[in-house]
């Protein structure tokens, strides 16, 4: 049998080395694992969020880069060290000793020791803001530049915490106070936030009766309440053009009483599946799914009142959930605002005169959000904008998010 750290430095060696994604590594290395699951997916999850902070205590206490092994190594024991309190630190260490022998390189076992005492007794973490909250200084620059530091300060010490899961209640059944009630007779320890109930505790999904029985499904506040800005009605059409796995669409159906037509559209076939799968399970016969690429027009779709365009994004604002996005290479996404105007252009062919559109991601980038937008009504003087709003994370909130509210105007 494999110890937990093992499977950790082998899902991370994956991650850092092979560009694999964290959660697909982690679900395939816990697929026959019984035990010590929340320990090694703390481990890997924390890592990956903390690179830069404990390869900046790596760095400081090694004369060079060690090599792609002992580097994974030390990783994971430096965030035991620094970020793990339940952790005695001679585990830490001599577990990570053990560990170059478990993997053949005991050559490296009294460097490993070495370093690892070095960072237990020299702990402070300094006050820069890349290194203090482990995100690249290129994503802070940017953010700093766009919504100032004070904001940027603000939000910073949410993107490395356990990110809250919300409960939404299906509006066909019941409201937020009696779900409650269902979650705590479950075990489920819960409070209502506004009209959702963020889960306090961990619980099995697939377990809860009250999931199962089509009762609730798990959306992020901030798309929660993007989907909310809508302001669907009974007897609507309505278009979610970038739909899976389909928070949005249960809402909005929700808020149309189960009524009018919801056309929930994604550009693959097994995100289609998802969305049809929870629809049954929450019996929403108002929407209807398909494949359909969103930055072709289909003349098959029909004319809608209103029209949400979740599109697809660089992600920044969800870095609390998937930590490794923040890694990324600012010219890797330059691309993406075109695309996104792509998107919402073709969309807005769909809408009536009259009707309403939402543009939103789930990004903290006004490249990507404002700007796209602006562009847009540049070329469309038939449509207007009547509300916006950008939301950053917070410890007890939803995630970094952007919607805007577009009319297309009457003649």
């Amino acid at each position: 049998m494999k110890s937990a750290r093992l499977i950790a430095f082998e899902t991370l060696y994956k991650i850092f080395y092979d560009d694999s994604y964290s959660n697909i590594a982690l679900d395939k290395a816990l697929k026959n694992v019984n035990d010590d699951k929340a320990f090694i997916s703390a481990l890997v999850y924390g890592v990956v969020e903390r690179r830069l902070t404990l390869d900046y205590f790596i760095n400081k206490f090694t004369q060079s880069r060690p090599k792609p092994k002992i580097m994974t190594i030390l990783r994971l024991g430096a965030y035991q060290l620094l970020f793990m309190d339940k952790v005695p630190s001679g585990a830490a260490i001599n577990e990570s000793v053990k560990l170059c022998k478990e993997i053949k390189q005991d050559f490296y076992s009294k460097l490993v020791n070495a370093v690892l005492h070095k960072i237990d007794n020299d702990r402070d973490i300094p006050d820069n803001l890349s290194v203090k909250y482990s995100v690249p200084e290129h994503l802070i620059n940017m953010w700093i530049k766009q919504y100032t530091r004070d904001t940027v300060e603000g939000f910073l010490p949410a993107v490395n915490d356990r990110p809250p899961v919300f409960a939404i209640p299906n509006a066909l059944f019941l409201d937020a106070e009696e779900l409650s009630y269902e979650l705590t007779d479950e075990g489920i320890e819960n409070e209502i936030i506004n009209d959702v109930c963020m889960i306090n505790s961990g619980f099995d999904l697939s377990k809860s009766k009250a999931f199962n029985n089509g009762l609730f499904y798990i959306e992020d506040l901030s798309s929660y309440n993007c989907a909310k800005a809508l302001n669907a009605k009974s007897g609507d059409i309505v278009l979610d053009v970038c739909s899976a796995p389909g928070g949005k669409a249960f809402t909005i159906a929700g808020d149309m009483k189960n009524t009018g037509e919801l056309y929930s559209y994604d550009l693959y076939e097994h995100r289609v599946k998802l969305i049809e799968e929870s629809k049954e399970r929450l019996g929403f016969t108002c929407i209807k799914t398909g494949i359909n690429d969103a930055l072709k027009y289909n003349p098959e779709i029909p004319m809608a009142d209103k029209i949400i365009c979740d599109v697809v994004c660089s992600g920044f604002g969800i870095i609390r959930r998937k930590p490794e996005i923040r890694y990324k290479n600012l010219d890797d996404i330059k691309e993406l605002p075109k695309i996104q105007l792509d998107i919402l252009s073709t969309s807005s062919r769909y809408l009536k005169q009259g009707g309403q559109m939402i543009y939103s991601t789930c990004t903290l980038n006004k490249k990507e959000n404002e700007m796209v937008v602006r562009e847009f009504l540049n070329n469309n003087s038939d449509f207007s904008l009547i509300n916006e709003k950008t939301t950053f994370p917070t410890q007890h909130g939803g995630d970094g998010f952007y919607w805007a509210l577009l009319k297309k105007n009457e003649n």
